[in-house]
């Protein structure tokens, strides 16, 4: 038994697809398969049932992958603890950041870390959140900052700060002319959204629910339409498409008067975000932690407003 083996069974699990697995494990699907299989003959047991389209567990391997799960936590701990002597701003920080935070946040953030603490270069990685939780639970990464809600993760977490979402009209719209949009409202216009997987979209969705409707298949001509990333997304609105959402942060200045694009208030109370770094509890080096958060709160992004509590 290695613990490749382990970390490959642990992925199986989460995706439920051998080929999918392989890819979040940067291995080649036989190989991985093959593994699988070698540990299921050491062990004398069958940890996932083959067919159909999905792969599913045994119970008997839901009980050894959630066993799996804590000794890679603890494996990464134990390379942790070997650095517990050294200085915790010393060495790279491998740090994961959704896509619809990324553009916004980093570059003040990459500039601001490399004055505040030059000798922790920063590692990216843009992902998804569930990726980013996974490659969290592996070691793959050390923090990663993200919105809220999360799924159950067991991590540490602190929040950084509060974002608004503001609606985003081509600049001939009528709304224009009004001060803010009431979030009903948004339920009577073509409406662009990011696709599935992106945690944004589900926060748009939780501030009108009306456009789940209207976004699902099978309900005759779509009032929604998706695109891969909010910057796509706003060439789309900028074309004359339709209206969209975008988090506050993309927007340096709301009061534009110029370009193919209007930004307005939503009617209070506001719909927003937390953005909160999580990190293993087992994670040593929380003085990068705190190097990360003093460097987004000094980052001055437009609209968002700073915190400093435990999320």
């Amino acid at each position: 038994m290695t613990l490749t083996e382990l970390k490959y069974i642990v992925a199986v699990a989460r995706a439920k697809h051998f080929g999918h697995a392989a890819e979040a494990c940067y291995v080649a699907q036989p190989t991985l398969s093959v593994a699988i299989k070698k540990l299921e003959d050491e062990l004398g047991v069958v940890l996932f049932e083959r067919g159909g389209a999905e792969i599913s567990v045994t119970p008997l391997g839901a009980q050894i992958v959630a066993q799996a799960e804590r000794v890679l936590e603890q494996t990464a701990a134990i390379k942790e603890l070997a650095k517990q002597n050294k200085d915790p701003l010393a060495g790279p920080l491998r740090l994961g950041v959704i896509y619809t935070i990324g553009p916004y946040l980093l570059p003040p953030l990459v500039k601001g870390m490399i004055a505040k603490v030059p000798q922790m270069p920063l590692i990216l990685q843009e992902n998804f959140t569930v990726r980013l939780l996974e490659m969290l639970r592996q070691g793959e990464l050390d923090a990663a900052i993200m919105a809220l809600p999360l799924p159950d993760h067991g991590m540490a977490m602190q929040a950084l700060y509060d974002e608004p979402f503001v609606v985003a009209m081509p600049a001939q719209h009528p709304w224009t002319k009004r001060k803010t949009i009431p979030a009903d409202d948004l339920k009577t216009e073509n409406m662009l959204l990011l696709g599935n997987g992106h945690c944004f979209r589900d926060q748009v969705l939780e501030v009108c629910p009306e456009m789940a409707r209207f976004s699902a298949p099978g309900n005759g001509m779509q009032r929604t339409f998706e695109g891969s990333s909010l910057e796509t997304i706003r060439h789309m609105v900028a074309s004359g498409i339709g209206l969209t959402v975008l988090p506050r942060a993309s927007v340096p200045d709301m009061n534009t008067t110029e370009g193919m694009l209007q930004f307005r208030n939503f009617d209070a109370p506001q719909p927003s975000r937390r953005v909160v770094i999580v990190w293993r509890k087992s994670f040593t080096r929380k003085a990068a932690i705190d190097a990360v958060c003093e460097v987004v709160a000094a980052c001055d992004l437009p609209g968002i407003t700073t915190l400093c509590a435990d999320a």
